[in-house]
């Protein structure tokens, strides 16, 4: 049976179950969501997921949203990218939702699909300024090893990179954090590794060329 992937290529969140179910060798296909445009926030998605977010898994009778919690099912389904230590794998996802994906995922949002003169600087300000000390964190982790909570790739690599890899700009260069670019460059060099637009439908040209026409 193959299983759904409700997401939208422009989800950073929605990329972490992607990827983990893409390199895990996971029968899946995406279902598009045109977030944009509202589809979240229609009466048959809130029946879907009442949380109103991506992404939504489904495969037969089982539903589950949220990222970390698709991660871990596909982890412990297929045996693959749990790694030796469940509470530091735990730890790192933990760490990436409240620290990492939670905030980079609102300063891209907000310096990248908001109007111009919508934009509250500001905001975006504070959040680029709190988002440093977390880069510098998985930094200095990263010196001496090469992935996040094992001695090979797990789930938590695939929540702490997920953002990481797009092309807008959100205060994020890899050039200066050269632990974390070898730790981006490893990954995305991992049998089956797809960028986020070529694993998911929808980006941002897309939504250009649209409107052009």
């Amino acid at each position: 049976m193959t299983a759904q992937l409700w997401c939208f290529g422009e989800s950073g969140n929605a990329y972490k179950a992607a990827l983990t179910m893409e390199l895990a060798g996971y029968d899946w296909s995406p279902v598009y969501v045109d977030f944009f445009n509202g589809a979240s926030r229609t009466p048959e998605f809130r029946a879907l997921n009442e949380m109103g977010e991506i992404p939504v898994f489904r495969e037969g009778d089982l539903t589950l949203t949220q990222s970390a919690v698709i991660q871990l099912h596909i982890a412990e389904k297929t045996g693959r990218f749990q790694g030796s230590d469940r509470n530091e794998v735990l730890r790192w996802i933990m760490f990436d939702n409240h620290k990492l994906s939670a905030q980079v995922g609102t300063a891209r949002f907000l310096m990248n699909f908001v109007p111009h003169d919508k934009r509250p600087q500001s905001v975006i300000d504070y959040l680029l300024g709190r988002l440093k000390p977390v880069y510098k964190t998985l930094e200095s982790h990263l010196e001496g090893r090469d992935w996040v909570a094992d001695n090979a790739p797990t789930i938590a690599d695939f929540a702490c990179c997920s953002y990481l890899y797009y092309p807008e700009p959100f205060g994020f260069d890899r050039a200066e954090w050269p632990n974390i670019d070898r730790w981006l460059e490893a990954i995305s060099a991992l049998p089956g590794w797809k960028h986020p637009y070529d694993l998911m439908p929808g980006n941002p040209s897309d939504r250009a060329v649209k409107e052009d026409t």
